[in-house]
């Protein structure tokens, strides 16, 4: 059977914030039947790219997400913000410049590389492939793993949603060597790390451009999450190949899930189709330029945030 999403139109500040994420928890009736000292959230930074671009999630559903943690947990549960390096990012930088160092002052939260995490490799075979990945021992650890993806769409996958958030929890800062089998990676490493609720990001999503949806989207289960965000942005989800591979390997099953809340056509109507020709001269024109810039200087780093 599939799980409950929910959708619900967000209240952008504070306690406002708060509020549109408990009610998102409300509706798939999320409660964790167990004691809760750790907690580990994962959201998506990608590269240096603000919130309002559409790329990277948002610090204030965090800062929802840590509230609500808070309030059913307790004031002394252990909170991580946790990221890892990319093939294109560095986690200290982008926890400065996107206002998670900030966050995790107010917040009395830590901020944690996973790709400084003892780690535990781990072998998985998807699809016929045999896939070697180094997994963050902390994620495994946690009492309570949220991944708090944002809601976008990605030339390579279609979409990149909960699924892929996960993705970006591998401990090896290469991650550019799984793309040759990037689906199958992205089921991989979901066999693996299970998080026991996803909160996703729509406040600003991105297609063809930046959309201001106002949404926020919850699930215990990544793949219907998934499921429900394709038909968001359009996309037929029983063609998006790392949902087919999901399902061909158990992971998976759309039977069932059903959404609560906000229906799929509202943000469907606004959300901004992609266009597939320039998307892919897009992708292509910044993939050739970071080769060049780390053929030229060796590093993904532009030299200007070194002193930051």
């Amino acid at each position: 059977m599939g799980n409950a999403v929910s959708l619900v139109r967000a209240q952008s500040s504070g306690k406002e914030m708060g509020s549109s994420i408990s009610e998102a928890l409300d509706l798939i009736d999320f409660e964790l039947n167990t004691t809760v000292d750790s907690v580990a959230i994962k959201p998506n930074l990608c590269y240096y790219w603000d919130a309002y671009t559409g790329y990277t999630t948002d610090p204030r559903i965090v800062a929802g997400i840590i509230d609500y943690i808070r309030e059913s947990y307790g004031a002394d549960v252990d909170i991580k913000v946790v990221e890892a390096d990319a093939t294109a990012m560095r986690t200290r930088y982008a926890f400065k410049m996107l206002g998670y160092e900030k966050l995790a002052k107010e917040k009395r939260v830590e901020l944690f590389n996973l790709s400084r995490d003892k780690v535990e490799e781990r072998k998985v075979n998807v699809n016929g492939c045999e896939i070697k990945l180094k997994v963050p021992c902390l994620l495994m650890e946690s009492d309570l793993f949220i991944n708090v993806p944002k809601l976008k769409v990605m030339r390579e996958t279609l979409i990149t949603c909960a699924m892929k958030n996960l993705f970006g929890c591998i401990a090896s800062p290469r991650k550019v060597v799984y793309h040759p089998f990037l689906n199958e990676a992205i089921v991989g490493i979901n066999k693996i790390l299970r998080p026991d609720l996803t909160v996703v990001d729509g406040l600003v999503a991105l297609g063809r451009f930046p959309v201001k949806l106002d949404l926020v989207v919850a699930s215990i289960d990544p793949f219907s999450v998934d499921w429900i965000v394709s038909q968001i942005v359009g996309c037929d989800p029983s063609k998006i190949k790392f949902l087919k591979i999901a399902m061909k390997e158990k992971l998976g099953n759309p039977d069932g899930i059903v959404t609560c809340g906000e229906k799929v056509a509202v943000f469907n109507e606004i959300f901004p189709k992609d266009n597939s020709i320039f998307a892919r001269w897009s992708w292509n024109t910044q993939l050739r330029l970071l080769k060049l810039y780390h053929k030229i200087v060796g590093d993904v780093v532009p030299p200007s945030l070194e002193g930051i």
